[in-house]
């Protein structure tokens, strides 16, 4: 027990290093005016949000596609389907498929979406590419919430003539939302900070204007971080423009994990 807090207090210090660090290197270039103008002068000047609305935008299609089909595929898988190899063959590919590196979806993304569908280099294939990175965590962790309601509350309400489904809407879902909802956000959030998966299938450079549909390019924090961080021709000049980038991703991604803890916190309440 020791052992696990000393190893949490480390994974602590090193993170609460690594923001203080950002913090304090990116905090001055946070304005108004950074958060709501476009890149200009090479991108070393301006702001970033084309990166905003581009990150908002394919987070939300994201949301859209991999959301309901991983809760729909979590129900299946736990309420409906027996027991089989067949079952237990898919309960594995989606644990192998959660561990596959984000640029394997990448480039499937390209072959299928981009290519294979012919959406083009897009929101709509980096958010799809971004949904089937996301999927198989939002299905293990739905299930993993569906199997921890008892199985007494199942039967009770079946036991009261309710159908399969009424259970299942009625009593089975309400208590495993939390876990559920915790998942799914942790899951796009993690989708938000990718750079790889969106880096063949619509991320741009720089672009001057937001884009108008899913059909268009657009701008990412994490895409525009990495250009801003290694490849940018004044790495020195834009250097704290960079940090700044790094301190608004972060602060993206910590709202999702906020969100995701006052839901569970909020379906709790109301369940009880």
């Amino acid at each position: 027990m020791r052992l696990l807090m000393l190893c949490t207090l480390i994974v602590l210090v090193l993170f609460g290093f690594i923001f203080w660090d950002i913090f304090t290197k990116g905090a001055g270039a946070l304005s108004w005016e950074f958060l709501l103008t476009s890149p200009r002068k090479g991108m070393t000047a301006g702001g970033i949000l084309p990166a905003v609305v581009g990150t908002v935008y394919v987070t939300l299609i994201t949301a859209v596609f991999a959301v309901p089909f991983g809760v729909a595929t979590a129900i299946y898988l736990n309420e409906y389907a027996h027991d089989t190899s067949g079952t237990r063959l898919i309960r594995a590919a989606i644990r192998n498929l959660a561990g596959v590196p984000s640029i394997v979806y990448g480039l499937f993304g390209v072959a299928i979406f981009v290519q294979g569908f012919g959406l083009g280099a897009s929101l709509l294939a980096s958010g799809l590419t971004l949904g089937l990175l996301t999927l198989p965590y939002i299905v293990a962790t739905g299930e993993e919430a569906l199997r921890n309601v008892p199985g007494s509350h199942r039967e009770g309400a079946l036991a009261l003539g309710a159908t399969h489904w009424q259970s299942i809407h009625s009593v089975v879902l309400p208590e495993a939302m939390p876990g559920i909802v915790v998942g799914a956000l942790l899951g796009l959030s993690r989708a938000a900070g990718e750079t790889a998966p969106i880096l063949f299938t619509g991320v741009a450079f720089y672009l001057r204007y937001l884009p108008t549909s899913v059909w268009d390019e657009f701008m990412a924090l994490p895409y525009h971080l990495f250009i801003m961080s290694t490849q940018h021709h004044a790495i020195q000049e834009v250097r704290p423009l960079a940090y700044g980038t790094a301190l608004i991703l972060l602060g993206f991604v910590l709202l999702l994990n906020l969100s995701a803890f006052f839901l569970r916190a909020r379906y709790r309440k109301n369940f009880r």
